[in-house]
Order: C-alpha cells, then sequence, then structure tokens
C-alpha cells in the first residue's frame, strides 16, 4: 500500500532533523527500504548537489580577467565570480583559453 505524502515527509523530516532512520521507520510504522528510497537521489529530500539556482557568467568579463590576471587558478576565479570550477573550466575552454605551460627541462638547460 502506497504512503501518503504527507506522511512521507514526515518521516523525511525527522531523518532530516537528525534522528536515525530505523528510528524514523519505527515510529511512523513503515520499512526501512522505503525511508531510504524517500532520501536517495530523485526522492522527496534529495537535494541537487552544488548552487541551487544557475549563474550567469559574463565571458567577456572573464577574458577581461585572464588578460589582467594571467597567473590566476580556475579555483581562484571561480570564487571571484562566484561560480563553480568546473564553470571556469568550461568558459574557458570555449574562449580557447589554455592554461600556463611550464617550460621542459630541455628549454630550461639547453647545453644538457
Amino acid at each position: 500500500m502506497r504512503c501518503s505524502v504527507d506522511l512521507r515527509q514526515r518521516v523525511v523530516d525527522c531523518v532530516c532533523s537528525g534522528g536515525s532512520k530505523a528510528e524514523a521507520a519505527r515510529r511512523f510504522k513503515v520499512g526501512e527500504a522505503s525511508v531510504y528510497r524517500w532520501l536517495k537521489p530523485g526522492g522527496l529530500a534529495y537535494k541537487r548537489p552544488g548552487p541551487q539556482r544557475p549563474h550567469k557568467l559574463d565571458w567577456e568579463a572573464l577574458r577581461r580577467h585572464v588578460d589582467v590576471h594571467p597567473d590566476r587558478t580556475q579555483a581562484e576565479r571561480a570564487r571571484h565570480f562566484h561560480v563553480s570550477r568546473h564553470g571556469i573550466w568550461n568558459a574557458l575552454r570555449k574562449l580557447a583559453v589554455t592554461h600556463k605551460k611550464r617550460m621542459g627541462d630541455q628549454e630550461r638547460n639547453p647545453l644538457r
């Protein structure tokens, strides 16, 4: 038999407020498997990881930032623009901005 949405939400709230899954299952007289199912991704309590709202990244501002601060890392740029590091990586890739290249041993010491 299917449980009501209200009951499922009360079980999830109980677990999210610090109760154990087994305790919530006993208290509300539902199966532990149901509690786990309601808490897994796609269930009632699942929230997508990362920012809860999309951020728009101004690519021209990013390009200017790269020109002014060429030695900044992707993580530093992500903090500056308040976006994820992956968002910075993706934008830099689409803008065809490559990372700093380090000189190899042969270029540093040509006599070797």
